[in-house]
């Protein structure tokens, strides 16, 4: 048997973040995070600033994750890299990245769906995390994604169901805009949530067939209801955001709880994980942990660390393409939309 160590060095760069990690076979070493401060005074990601942004953070991030890790370039096994989904203008940097520097090294390129990192990161050797076994549902909850997402092995994966329209990090984000709260505002609507009553508003809940999400409704309600109780009362926000948070929460991890139990009804399968950078959310990660206990389900969720976007999830799936030789050709081209599966 050969027990060479396999030492991968993974890109991000799908959105706003600029990342880079180096991993010893499933082990992280190194996971270092660029993010991008300048969208904040926009509201949201400005997708020509992120891209020119990028383009200044790679060098130096790529050179601190071979640092951290002690690793020198040469020592690399291969470099795998997020191929999409996301902003072309941002992939097309790690991608035009990756491929170089696989190509001075002579060190073989592996794409990454970014989406499916989310979800394999469950696997990153970690002696205080479990790791669920196959199958198992998982459901990416991101600010471009929505999925429930049936996992019947590393690379085997089936959609299940997703959003028909907005993310439900988006909605988070664009409901913290309408309650004037600085971008990103699903964090803050988070902490604010923790000292309101859930139950002080209740907002409608959509209608929408199978393990399928839709979250512009309650976009368009929440507007409406606020632009209501402002027009009698001006201070309505001001005396009562902590409350409007809180229901706000409430109204859409119920959406997210209620679809995942029916995944769970129809499936039979009761292992659980969730993944994305709305996995941070203490509320969703609360009602998860509490299914264990109420529902019989096994339940999975990555340290905070690995919800946002970072390096060491697509290194984890580089490595178990890497164990199959599963491996890049070097014209690969980022796809702005990457579906699970193809």
């Amino acid at each position: 048997m050969n027990h060479k160590t396999t030492y991968i060095l993974a890109i991000e760069s799908s959105c706003d973040d600029t990342s880079a990690a180096v991993l010893a076979n499933d082990k992280v070493l190194s996971n270092v995070v660029a993010n991008q401060e300048i969208h904040r005074k926009y509201g949201g990601v400005v997708p020509e600033l992120a891209s020119r942004a990028h383009q200044q953070n790679i060098v130096p991030v790529v050179h601190q994750a071979l640092a951290q890790a002690n690793i020198d370039k040469k020592a690399l096994s291969a470099i795998a890299f997020t191929r999409g989904p996301g902003l072309m203008g941002s992939l097309l940097v790690g991608t035009s990245f990756a491929k170089s520097m696989s190509m001075g090294l002579e060190i073989p390129l592996i794409e990454v769906n970014h989406m499916q990192a989310h979800i394999l990161v469950h696997f990153i050797k970690d002696e205080n995390q479990k790791t669920p076994t196959f199958p198992f549902l998982a459901m990416t909850i991101s600010g471009g994604h929505t999925q429930i997402v049936l996992v019947k092995d590393f690379l085997e994966m089936e959609i299940l169901g997703q959003t028909l329209d907005d993310a439900v990090g988006e909605a988070f984000d664009k409901s913290a805009k309408l309650l004037g709260l600085p971008y990103p505002g699903g964090p803050l609507i988070d902490k604010l949530a923790k000292k309101g009553n859930p139950r002080a508003y209740p907002f409608p809940k959509p209608k929408v067939d199978g393990l399928n999400f839709s979250f512009s409704g309650l976009k368009t309600s929440i507007l409406y209801y606020i632009q209501k109780q402002t027009k009698a009362n001006p201070n309505f926000l001001e005396e009562n955001l902590e409350d409007v948070c809180a229901s706000i929460q409430y109204t859409i991890l119920e959406i997210l709880m209620e679809k995942l139990e029916k995944a769970v009804n129809q499936t039979g399968i009761k292992q659980v994980a969730i993944g994305g950078g709305v996995a941070a959310n203490s509320g969703i990660r609360n009602r998860l942990a509490a299914a264990e206990h109420e529902k019989g389900w096994q339940t999975y969720i990555p340290k905070f660390e690995f919800c946002t976007d970072n390096a060491a999830m697509i290194g984890i799936v580089g490595y178990l393409k890497y164990l199959q030789k599963n491996f890049s050709a070097k014209n690969v081209v980022a796809k702005a939309r990457y579906v699970i599966g193809e």
